[in-house]
């Protein structure tokens, strides 16, 4: 007795169906890959300014706010928390819907945040500010997340380079964002709103027009393709002689140490940054002075990537995992021994922390990106996001109490040999991936 088909394969039917012009055709696979790249693009450059306004002025004004510098990691802290929860919904989302309606709904919840934070400036609400910040964070969540839409229809050669084409377009909203403190501070007392939370007013808006942008134009959507095109293959191999046509397992070594990786370079990155802002302003440097640092500490974390894309892609992502170490350790010292009325030093400094976590995020997205299938892709790049997310708000929220209750040298020195962890997880997996070459290699001879 037959048994009727089941849901899953006629939606898996239609879908293929929908899509059949690309599941046939290699040339309009990458003529749509580029496109989609393009749509990433430009919402990146929107979401970069976004980004940025947390950043640069959200420690001040929890600070100008509280009254007190032990709290002021709350922030950085209540940005990623809401980061984290907003990668999980935003991969389930976009697991079940696609990325088109997970990353707009993503950024579109991080604008209506940057408006909470305004409102609570204005009032002097600092619940709201906090709840403002939490919801705020998904349009930081987003912005991270959309990095996976562009390798979606990329071939395995590519993927480093996608990721690095949409963490490269971020530069441009990132680097000018904090650049326009002091102009947006003028702008919001003009209209009667604090200082500080002029750059909100620009997040709000670049948050929401990247929204918009995916809402509107990631049309067919990428991951939906992909889901297409891979199911259609597992068919074709079905069919074939004495070739299985299930789904390829996801290799779970790839994505712990993928996960790793980004995970101890976030924890870094956002613990030093987060109390740089406070450590400028004690030894009398302005907020221009504070923008220019955050904004060329910004540029670096996303304007080498088209570099470091390659290099993941050409020499391999566990070699630029390792030089991730290195750079972090690097900026962590650095940060530590510079005088602090030293301009010159404190930009390297942070220059080279976000080229380690650059060099990090990129190894690690590619590994991830390798070790899963677009049946399974959004769900787990989202369980992975929030798990980074959740060090960067104990990064962010330790930060604070390091530097109060010890100085910000020791928070970098912290930071920087923190970063050493990874060179024993890269040992660890290089001896596994061997392991299992030879047991391969073994079952072949047998």
């Amino acid at each position: 007795m037959s048994h009727p088909p089941n849901h899953n394969w006629l939606a898996s039917q239609n879908q293929q169906a929908h899509f059949r012009c690309y599941i046939d055709s290699p040339q309009k696979q990458q003529k749509l890959y580029k496109r989609t790249l393009a749509i990433v693009v430009i919402s990146q450059i929107f979401g970069g300014a976004g980004l940025a306004a947390g950043v640069t002025v959200g420690a001040l004004l929890a600070q100008e706010m509280l009254g007190t510098d032990s709290l002021a990691g709350i922030p950085a802290a209540l940005l990623t928390l809401g980061s984290a929860l907003a990668a999980l919904f935003v991969g389930r989302l976009s697991q079940r819907f696609g990325r088109r309606f997970g990353l707009a709904a993503g950024f579109l919840a991080g604008g209506i945040g940057a408006v909470g934070v305004i409102l609570a400036a204005v009032t002097q609400h600092i619940w709201l500010l906090f709840a403002s910040l939490l919801v705020y964070g998904a349009g930081t969540a987003t912005n991270l997340q959309a990095r996976y839409a562009g390798t979606d229809l990329a071939q395995p050669r590519q993927r480093a380079t996608a990721v690095s084409i949409a963490l490269v377009s971020t530069t441009f909203g990132a680097v000018a964002g904090p650049n326009l403190v002091e102009t947006m501070g003028h702008f919001a007392s003009s209209i009667g709103v604090p200082p500080l939370a002029g750059p909100f007013i620009l997040g709000a808006a670049a948050f929401l027009c990247a929204g918009l942008v995916f809402l509107f134009l990631l049309r067919p959507d990428p991951l939906q393709v992909a889901k297409a095109i891979a199911e259609a293959q597992a068919e074709e191999q079905k069919a074939s002689a004495d070739i299985p046509g299930s789904l390829p397992a996801a290799d779970s070594r790839g994505i712990i140490v993928g996960a790793t990786i980004m995970i101890l370079t976030q924890i870094v990155m956002v613990a030093i940054m987060t109390m740089t802002p406070i450590h400028m302003k004690h030894h009398g440097h302005g907020l221009s002075e504070v923008g220019l640092v955050i904004g060329i500490h910004i540029g670096a974390m996303y304007l080498p990537s088209l570099l470091t894309g390659v290099l993941v892609d050409k020499i391999g992502r566990t070699a630029m995992a390792f030089a991730s170490g290195v750079t972090l350790l690097a900026a962590g010292l650095l940060a530590a021994l510079a005088p602090a009325d030293s301009m010159t030093l404190l930009i390297v400094a942070l220059a080279l922390l976000g080229l380690g976590w650059n060099f990090g995020l990129i190894s690690g997205t590619a590994l991830i990106v390798d070790a899963t299938h677009p049946a399974t892709r959004a769900k787990t790049q989202g369980t992975v996001d929030v798990l980074i997310a959740l060090a960067g708000a104990s990064g962010g929220a330790l930060s604070g109490m390091v530097v109060s209750g010890a100085s910000y040298a020791t928070l970098s020195l912290g930071g920087g040999f923190l970063s050493l962890l990874l060179v024993p997880v890269l040992i660890w997996s290089r001896r596994k991936q061997r392991q299992m070459e030879v047991q391969a290699e073994q079952s072949l001879r047998q």
